[in-house]
């Protein structure tokens, strides 16, 4: 009876894929890039480490957002940081649930390359 039962659930989930491609398509939310400046005081950068970032990434996914990657200046007080979202709102969103500032926010669509 078990034997019957895993060869019946195995043809299913073989199954599975031609019968979801006759199912209507989910729309994902186009992502968008953009360019995030933060100001910070002297020294809250130092506290940053990785379950911060954990907390920071899930708070993010939330609200369908990524952080990508940041840069800092030497003393650390301005960050300029790439994310992908569907919208500024999301991004602005995610930051205020995050506790983060956003001094500004610009869509980067277009990627150049030196090469």
């Amino acid at each position: 009876m078990k034997t019957k039962t895993i060869f019946a659930l195995l043809a299913l989930w073989a199954l599975a894929p031609a019968f979801a491609a006759d199912a209507p398509a989910q729309a994902k939310p186009a992502m968008h890039r953009y360019l995030i400046e933060r100001t910070f005081p002297v020294g809250a950068l130092a506290g940053l480490d990785a379950q911060t970032k954990a907390k920071v990434n899930a708070t993010n996914a939330k609200f369908g957002v990524s952080w990508i990657t940041s840069y800092a200046n030497s003393d650390k007080t301005k960050t300029y940081c790439i994310y992908e979202g569907p919208s500024e709102a999301a991004i602005r969103d995610a930051a205020k649930a995050n506790e983060l500032p956003v001094d500004s926010i610009a869509e980067v669509p277009v990627t150049l390359t030196p090469r």
